[in-house]
């Protein structure tokens, strides 16, 4: 891929062996507010480098796919009022030369999960995933997220799917496309805010090594497709299942159709929790991409 363009940190990790972790930009672009998307999005680089690896956001900036960013480009993307959320389908259109292409692109779950494997990266650490969407049988609305995750070959630490997802059929369709979902020290996969869904994982773990394995296993394999660790929240800032349901309940007869509902969704319950959820949002990003930094550390240190 000849557009394509690695910081220098980023580049010297990759030809020392050293460990990557992939990190998306619509956290800083759409998910947070002014200035907690830059200062979350520092901190979550440091919890990687702090871990014994190295960070790499990925954005696509001017026709160019940037595997890590310089301050400014961070900046850029934090208060750039015309930066387009990047998906597979969209993905050609802000990498090629035709006229009405993005200059400004940040990479959502799987768009990041493309380019990272195209970079040679094996872990990325993400917030929380998209899955299928409540009311999908009027709506038909699915997650490119899921599609990617069965296809792409790219380990992914999050906190669950988002809560105000469809959860069980989330899950049917991991286990149907053949996504390998861990809990990371817990038994059943966790919802973003909360800390249970009371939907199973397929297994346990709980070191950065076991993770390593899995991945090893799963690539020596040749199958395809991703594991899905799974983080739950940390206690202090978990938010009961419950509570959501009701603030969900409250107010997802008023959601705008389309793509336009999930962040609106994020919105109104930060409003309607008096900030839990913000807060809690914040810190499972910055300790997922922590934990995904000590697994990219176990896995580069296993390479012989």
């Amino acid at each position: 891929m000849q557009n394509i363009q690695f910081t220098a940190e980023a580049g010297k990790a990759k030809s020392d062996g050293t460990g990557l972790v992939a990190l998306e930009s619509t956290l800083i672009s759409h998910g947070l507010p002014h200035p907690d998307n830059i200062t979350v999005a520092t901190d979550a680089e440091a919890a990687v480098r702090n871990a014994g690896s190295v960070p790499a956001t990925i954005a696509v900036m001017d026709g160019v796919a940037k595997i890590g960013l310089e301050a400014v480009d961070v900046e850029r993307l934090a208060t750039a009022a015309n930066v387009v959320k990047l998906s597979r389908r969209n993905l050609p259109l802000a990498l090629s030369a035709v006229a009405g292409a993005p200059p400004l692109g940040a990479t959502t779950v799987s768009a990041t999960m493309i380019l990272a494997h195209q970079a040679g990266i094996r872990v990325f650490a993400t917030g929380g995933i998209g899955g299928v969407h409540r009311g999908v049988n009027d709506s038909m609305d699915i997650s490119a997220d899921l599609f990617e995750l069965a296809h792409t070959p790219v380990a992914v630490v999050c906190s669950g799917p988002k809560v105000i997802l469809d959860l069980p059929r989330t899950r049917e369709y991991l286990e149907t496309m053949g996504v390998t979902v861990v809990g990371y020290g817990c038994d059943e996969m966790p919802a973003f805010w909360a800390r249970s869904s009371g939907l199973p994982v397929d297994v346990r773990i709980d070191s950065a090594d076991e993770a390593a394995a899995l991945i090893r296993s799963r690539q020596d394999l040749g199958i395809g497709g991703a594991i899905l660790i799974c983080n739950p929240v940390c206690k202090s800032l978990a938010i009961d299942a419950v509570v959501i349901e009701e603030w969900i309940d409250s107010c997802i007869d008023d959601a705008p159709a389309g793509a336009a509902a999930t962040p609106w969704l994020l919105a109104e319950i930060a409003r309607r929790s008096g900030g839990q959820s913000l807060a809690a949002n914040k810190q499972l990003i910055i300790d997922n991409a922590g934990l995904a930094g000590e697994i990219a550390t176990a896995l580069a240190g296993s390479v012989t």
